[in-house]
């Protein structure tokens, strides 16, 4: 065998398949991880749709649906804005006029579009401003356009459902109660289509003299491009946002911004992370499949190999192996993407008309993640073999030292109390940064494993061998080798406590946040009936519900809820704004808190005494908020609060109260009227219903059923907002793919550490071992990775845990213990297969 490098690599990946099979598995998986969130990130920069509505419109212009906050100064400067929670609107006639006056625009039409349904059978329809004919191509196959705010035309189709014809009078249910029209018209067009006169349009979609986009026609010949740097120069003042070509269709659907932020965040976010697991597990099989060549390499040290010669051998053999394997693994990473995506796309979190953007970029940087990884780990892990002096190398390699190394050593201890200062870090956070923070921490810890896996080894194999010490002959077997091999114990221990640390920390995360919502909805509400929208339609409840609700015989109180989102100005770490679950009601504190039981803390909701002074009570100009939501922006009761409002506006109302039920129930309570004009909907969302005492429920309900569909308190779920929703989903997910990526590490570190033990298990054979003795000894050997793997991932989760339940529910984790069992039950299967397996099979010819 020649001594020049590539000879040495190819001789090595000829005759050492089975390692080179384990390292090329860990790089393939690697490679799948980081395309998948790659593919993911790059959809999230690159997101465009083609408009729909808006194709016959040259130009459209929209408000920005960015709400801005700038800290810091000069090269410190940044924007910690975030998307607005609905959709910021243009002032429509101020806006036209600028538009209008701009060369090369031949008209500028302001477009409303709003929801809203017909008596007639509770049909759901779709409202827009007669103007919009314009650029839709909208034309009357009979009668006239809408002239006055009675007057509305109907598309063909809807007008057969609702029987109507020119001139007649239909009933439509708005955000202000059921309203009569007179149909003057109808228009050549299919779905579900109802015009009105612009204003309206506008009255009707809840805020008049705003529109949705403003839609611009150009003249003959005019280049649109030009055309919209004109009207950028023109608006520049008026914080709008020029869009053409394939960014008309982002104007047109709010729902790409949200999308871009889904998918870039998760991409990077999780991808950072996902990509950090996968390149220290990986890392970890190419550091173990060199190190189990160490006799190897002592022997080509003995006959006369360099230092530079081994290190490039090993470099070499990467070479061979990490391309390869980095290109099948982007195979299934396409596919692991396409199944992400669509299951976003079937949550909401991405429109139906989004595709998954695929290209080279993500693929050239998993190639190069797996390639880097391969050639770090193996030099650092030949580093030692190849220094060695000739002399003394087969003498250093017949036995495993235990070698830690000071570096090391210090680093683990040091990845250590980063993670237990992290735990601490999400504690005080509280809200969503402590749940985003759980990954970090579980990652800092799980790297102290790593490099302190040999003491960590040695400590379980003492404790876990004094029970088998007074066993069989295997199971004293096992603990010896156990403790004399801490090395190969740490590299098979590393992948396991991995995959339980990330299962119990994201999986345990979310049944304590589910457990706590269900707990604060059960004890927080306290309505006898709830009132939704008309099953089907989606539109939720006018704003006449409530007054109707409170009328009935026998109904104490009736408070209409309307919900939706605020952005907060949040201080606890830097500066930001955070998004969160907020809830405008009617009738104002006192009425709220028949229906509703926040559990406050301090303040009052309906101006009563509170703790030595007078409150203001939830007015005008007030808020109730989450203790979470206070702490975050440092306000108490009393001080003002610095929200952004849905459409971005931004609000500095005086904090009322401070409650803590913001988990189960919305995180912030204002008036009703502060969200009028800033929300996409109009409509109630709910109506809570209070019974008087003794009053007859039956009765109640079926009066109340004239308003709107009915359920009670039991059947009461939260409205969790699509944020929550999509978080809980990608928790769920994150731990499956991680969980399941660990795993299979797992498997494959522990088949390469069996398999790498034929000699061994043949030497037991010929002094007088059974095959039965044997395999006992690795089955105990395998119970003392497993119960430690599984010690070590319960103690990374509860360090993780138990101060971010602390800090979001004053609470310890709460760990189904099923649910516990079932994943101890799977690492310990998982164990017993990947060693017995191999086992048998290096058995088989003894």
């Amino acid at each position: 065998m020649t001594l020049r490098p590539n000879g040495l690599a190819r001789a090595a990946v000829r005759f050492k398949p089975v390692s080179f099979a384990g390292t090329f598995v860990a790089l393939a998986m690697a490679a799948m991880i980081i395309s998948a969130c790659g593919f993911l990130a790059e959809t999230g920069l690159r997101a465009s749709v083609p408009p729909e509505r808006y194709a016959g419109a040259p130009v459209v212009v929209t408000a920005d649906q960015r709400s801005h906050f700038v800290t810091g100064t000069g090269d410190d400067r940044s924007d910690e804005g975030a998307p607005v929670p609905e959709r910021a609107r243009l002032d429509a006639a101020k806006t036209a006029r600028t538009a209008a006056a701009v060369p090369g625009v031949t008209r500028a039409v302001p477009d409303t579009t709003f929801t809203l349904t017909a008596r007639a059978g509770n049909t759901r329809l779709t409202g827009h401003g007669w103007g919009s004919h314009a650029f839709t191509g909208t034309g009357l196959d009979s009668g006239a356009p809408p002239r006055t705010g009675r007057d509305v035309v109907l598309a063909a189709s809807t007008a057969r459902v609702l029987h109507a014809r020119a001139g007649a009078t239909v009933t439509l249910t708005t955000a202000q109660g059921d309203r009569d029209f007179r149909v003057t018209g109808l228009a050549r067009a299919t779905g579900d289509g109802v015009w009105f006169t612009d204003p309206r349009a506008q009255a009707l979609a809840g805020h008049p003299g705003k529109a949705d986009a403003l839609a611009v026609l150009t003249a003959r010949g005019a280049d649109p491009g030009t055309v919209a740097d004109r009207l950028r120069t023109a608006l520049k003042n008026q914080d709008a946002r020029v869009h053409t070509g394939t960014a008309r269709g982002a104007a047109e659907n709010s729902g790409i911004a949200y999308a871009k932020e889904a998918l870039t965040a998760l991409g990077f976010s999780f991808g950072g992370v996902a990509t950090m697991t996968a390149v220290f597990t990986a890392a970890g099989t190419v550091a173990l499949s060199v190190s189990q060549r160490r006799r190897e390499f002592a022997l080509l040290r003995a006959i006369g190999a360099a230092p530079r010669q081994i290190r490039r051998s090993v470099a070499t053999e990467a070479l061979f192996v990490a391309p390869l394997a980095g290109a099948l693994g982007c195979l299934p990473g396409v596919a692991l993407a396409r199944w992400w995506f669509g299951e976003l796309r079937s949550r909401g979190a991405v429109p139906a008309n989004l595709g998954l953007q695929l290209s080279f970029i993500p693929v050239y940087v998993a190639l190069g993640a797996v390639i880097v990884t391969a050639l770090l780990a193996g030099y650092a892990a030949a580093r030692r073999p190849a220094k060695i002096k000739p002399g003394l190398a087969l003498s250093e390699a017949s036995r495993e030292r235990f070698r830690p190394g000071i570096i090391r050593t210090v680093l683990g201890l040091g990845a250590l109390g980063g993670g237990i200062a992290m735990g601490r870090l999400a504690a005080s956070a509280g809200g969503e940064d402590a749940a985003n923070l759980a990954l970090g921490v579980v990652m800092l810890l799980m790297t102290a494993v790593g490099l302190l896996g040999q003491y960590l080894a040695k400590a379980c194999a003492w404790l876990l061998g004094l029970p088998l010490r007074a066993g069989t002959a295997p199971a004293q077997l096992a603990a010896a080798n156990s403790w004399a091999h801490a090395r190969r114990l740490a590299s098979a221990l590393t992948p396991v406590v991995l995959a339980m640390a990330f299962c119990s920390t994201l999986i345990f995360l979310q049944t304590s946040q589910t457990r706590e919502a269900a707990a604060q909805q059960r004890d927080g509400i306290s309505a006898d009936h709830i009132l939704t929208g008309a099953a089907g339609t989606d539109t939720g409840l006018p704003h006449t519900a409530a007054a109707r609700a409170a009328a009935t015989p026998g109904v104490a109180a009736a408070v209409g809820v309307q919900r939706t989102n605020v952005l907060v100005e949040i201080h606890a770490d830097g500066a930001l704004l955070q998004s969160y679950e907020a809830q405008g009601v009617s009738g104002g504190g006192r009425a709220l808190t028949a229906v509703q039981d926040l559990g406050l803390r301090e303040g009052s909701l309906d101006g009563t005494a509170a703790e030595g002074h007078r409150s203001a009570g939830l007015r005008e100009g007030t808020v109730a908020v989450d203790r979470l939501v206070a702490k975050g922006a440092r306000a108490a009761v009393g001080d003002r609060i610095r929200i952004r409002l849905p459409d971005g506006t931004k609000a500095a109302p005086r904090v009322a109260a401070v409650y803590s039920r913001g988990t189960g129930l919305p995180a912030v309570t204002l008036p009703r009227t502060a969200l009028t004009g800033h929300v996409t909907s109009a409509y109630d969302s709910e109506v809570l219903v209070r019974e008087t005492k003794g009053a007859d429920s039956g009765a109640v309900t079926r009066a109340l059923q004239g308003i709107g569909a009915v359920a009670d308190k039991a059947a009461y779920a939260q409205a969790a907002d699509r944020d929550r929703e999509v978080n809980a989903w990608g928790n769920r997910t994150m731990a499956l793919v991680l969980a399941g990526f660990a795993a299979v590490a797992a498997a494959n570190t522990l088949v390469m550490t069996v398999a790498e033990r034929r000699t061994e298990l043949g030497t037991l054979r010929l002094i007088g071992s059974t095959r039965r003795q044997v395999l006992r000894m690795i089955h105990w050997e395998a119970a003392v990775i497993a119960l430690s793997g599984i010690a070590l991932g319960t103690a990374i989760a509860l360090v993780t845990l138990t101060p971010m339940t602390q800090g979001l529910f004053e609470t310890t984790p709460h760990i189904p213990p099923l649910l516990y069992a079932a994943f101890a039950l799977s690492i310990l299967t998982l164990t017993l297969l990947s060693t017995t397996a191999p086992a048998r099979a290096a058995l088989r010819h003894t």
